[in-house]
């Protein structure tokens, strides 16, 4: 990747660390003209319910499934509703929300971060496509029970990566969660409805081990954005 984009090594640590890292990286690169894009990988230890910037309220019931099954609850700095981070994988990009000296539209930075997301999964040999749910999101908790044109989707409508995105100054954060080895029975438990939600591993070929999946996803999703995350 051109000296302008760095990435950022894969880490495990606690959502609250994680978001702090995320807000750090948008900060600095929202003050500082001549700081590079970032792109990191990510993942949720412990695991956590993530709740957009602007989701203020969620059901009661969420603080005893958290307790029972050692989640905490975080707030993100991006929109969005509610995300399980338990058998997923977060990336995050920071960059410019022009290009080329014109501003670009919301949609246009969610279809430039996208491309190496939709491009890295091309290269094995799956085809993601942006979900089409109108306005009606926001009234869901869970943000894989929908998927807006904000999120990528397989053929069958399934969602597999819904982000999000928050805007400073002149730079974006955009993440999102992958899923890799969802856990639908504690998806059920939390939103009270099946979540059509596909994880990777599931898509995948071969009898990898999570963990081997994360590593290969990572390293197909890296090389993709060497090719096509430009500034």
């Amino acid at each position: 990747m051109q000296n302008h984009w760095q990435i950022i090594p894969y880490a495990e640590a606690s959502g609250q660390l994680q978001m702090e890292m995320d807000n750090s990286l948008l900060e600095r690169h929202s003050q500082d003209a001549h700081s590079p894009s970032f792109l990191r990988f990510y993942r949720w230890n412990p695991a956590a319910i993530s709740l957009g910037f602007h989701q203020k309220q969620y059901p009661d019931h969420w603080n005893a499934i958290a307790e029972s099954h050692n989640l905490e609850i975080v707030r993100r700095p991006s929109g969005g509703r509610a995300v399980l981070h338990k058998g997923d994988l977060t990336y995050a990009v920071v960059t410019h929300v022009n290009a080329n000296g014109k501003l670009r539209s919301h949609r246009q930075v969610y279809e430039h971060v996208c491309e190496f997301l939709i491009q890295g999964f091309a290269a094995l040999g799956i085809e993601l496509s942006y979900g089409n749910a109108g306005r009606g999101y926001i009234h869901n908790p869970s943000c894989f029970s929908t998927a807006t044109n904000a999120d990528l989707v397989i053929a069958d409508g399934r969602k597999l990566i819904g982000s999000a995105q928050v805007y400073r100054h002149n730079s974006v954060l955009q993440h999102g969660s992958i899923a890799i080895a969802p856990d639908h029975q504690l998806l059920t438990a939390i939103f009270q409805t099946e979540v059509p939600v596909v994880g990777y591993q599931e898509l995948a070929s071969g009898d990898d081990d999570e963990l081997d999946v994360i590593k290969k996803l990572i390293a197909a999703l890296s090389q993709a954005a060497q090719h096509y995350l430009q500034p």
